[in-house]
């Protein structure tokens, strides 16, 4: 499975049910955000004696690979001011059987959903949730009770969004996937343009390297700034994303739609120009009959869009 399949197929699972409410949501959808703790303020979080943290990382099937491994290299490396390794990562998944993410990588899980320890953190990747158990979503639900941080990476937000624990807060995505998430989740703001949201203990990152950057705020909030610099040294990673949550600006605003290489206006990516739809004067053009179908059904989150952008530079 690419990557184009795995951000339309993320977003497949559910969409029925998610749909079906988006009608007589566009109240909610026009009432904007609910305001998210201040972006720039770090909110500690207390470190046991011996560091140790549990955190779970769901898998599912073709997760993304940077999804995982992103956050797993930042939490595998952290370590306390004492020098012990701040978080004890594990995988679970809803069988102990070897689970295929990207790239065709086989992962072991160390648990099921039925025999995982609580964690402090849980890092959700995008995934194929096409026949997902709903024990995945109930278990996700259960363990954030006692979470510090339930993070979702990329478009691992429509995971954590299906459990119900968005509802009235505020969340970001992968910018391929904002078009699906606001027809499926209307009752969550999603907040296009972020590189990160956070909100209570729930938290979520924009498309794939974004989960690095999360992952990195979240070990600041642990054990500050200079031991998470030390990480960032180890690594020698070069983002700024974990400073500035809204680093994303650039995936703020709808992209340019028409021109010479048309991009489908649900999933911004390449587009075919066999299949198309006119709306409010203009030809637009999609990757596949359904998502020209899901465009036709929900006008309502394209006009969305535009009236989010206007007194910015529209290119659509």
């Amino acid at each position: 499975m690419n990557r184009r399949e795995l951000l339309q197929r993320s977003a497949a699972f559910g969409l029925a049910v998610g749909l079906g409410s988006v009608c007589g949501n566009k109240e909610i959808l026009a009432q904007g955000a609910i305001t998210a703790q201040p972006s720039g303020k770090v909110s500690p979080l207390p470190v046991p004696a011996g560091g140790m943290l549990p955190a779970a990382f769901v898998l599912g099937k073709y997760a993304e690979v940077l999804d995982v491994c992103g956050p797993l290299e930042v939490f595998a490396v952290a370590a306390t001011k004492d020098g012990k390794q701040l978080f004890a990562p594990y995988m679970v998944a809803a069988t102990k059987d070897p689970v295929t993410i990207g790239g065709r990588m086989k992962v072991v899980p160390d648990y099921d959903f039925k025999t995982a320890p609580q964690p402090k953190v849980i890092v959700i990747p995008a995934m194929d949730m096409t026949g997902a158990p709903q024990e995945m979503y109930d278990w996700i639900r259960a363990a954030s009770k006692g979470t510090d941080v339930t993070m979702s990476v990329c478009n691992g937000a429509y995971v954590l969004a299906k459990t119900g624990l968005l509802n009235g807060k505020s969340a970001t995505a992968h910018h391929g996937g904002y078009f699906m998430f606001a027809a499926m989740y209307p009752e969550v703001h999603l907040k296009r343009g972020a590189r990160f949201v956070e909100e209570g203990n729930l938290a979520s990152s924009g498309g794939i390297s974004s989960g690095i950057d999360l992952a990195l705020r979240v070990v600041e909030r642990y054990v500050g700034r200079d031991l998470t610099e030390q990480v960032i040294d180890g690594m020698e990673y070069q983002g700024k994303g974990w400073l500035n949550p809204d680093s994303n600006e650039s995936f703020a605003r709808m992209h340019e739609l028409l021109g010479e290489h048309p991009v489908c206006p649900v999933c911004l990516m390449g587009a075919d120009r066999t299949i198309s739809s006119s709306y409010r004067g203009k030809t637009y053009y999609f990757c596949s009959k359904d998502h020209k179908e899901k465009f036709q059904k929900h006008t309502d989150v394209f006009d969305r869009f535009l009236a989010e952008d206007v007194g910015h530079k529209s290119t659509i």
